[in-house]
């Protein structure tokens, strides 16, 4: 698996209250490739209703509650879907990826966190890649995701 780099909290800064702050990319670490991927709320819960097993296709159990276990609604496994597909993207879509090899677990503090392995971690292992950034957001019906894959 790779490394999952921190998100940490913001200061006394200015910054709005609650948001963090990606820390900077170390300079001996160079940007590979960056996915990026929006999704249609109602449209992705209208396909996982009209699919029940969808969601276990899509996603691992741990990816499918929040940190406490309760059940995650359309918006956030929108949002996790799109995380799924900008890795895709930053990794040049090869074949055979698997989408459990593709994890956003969320961190006790709800903080969601990506994690590679197997099919995924090949292809980014292929592509040089040994690390990730992650920002996901979802609002006014749309899930997206930005991930940047570092090397």
């Amino acid at each position: 698996m790779l490394p999952v780099l921190p998100v940490l909290p913001v200061g006394g800064d200015g910054a709005l209250s609650g948001t963090a702050v990606i820390p900077p990319i170390p300079p001996d670490v160079q940007v590979m490739s960056v996915g990026i991927d929006v999704v249609a709320v109602d449209r992705f819960a209208a396909m996982l209703e009209r699919t029940p097993a969808l969601a276990a296709r899509l996603f691992s159990p741990e990816e499918m509650v929040t940190a406490s276990g309760h059940p995650r609604g359309p918006a956030s496994l929108a949002a996790r879907f799109a995380v799924k597909e900008a890795v895709a993207k930053a990794l040049g879509a090869p074949a055979g990826m698997d989408w459990h090899d593709c994890r956003v677990v969320s961190e006790s503090s709800g903080q969601p966190v990506l994690q590679v392995i197997d099919t995924v971690a090949a292809a980014a292992a292929a592509a040089g890649v040994t690390g990730w950034r992650l920002s996901v957001s979802h609002d006014a019906g749309i899930a997206a995701a930005v991930v940047i894959a570092l090397g």
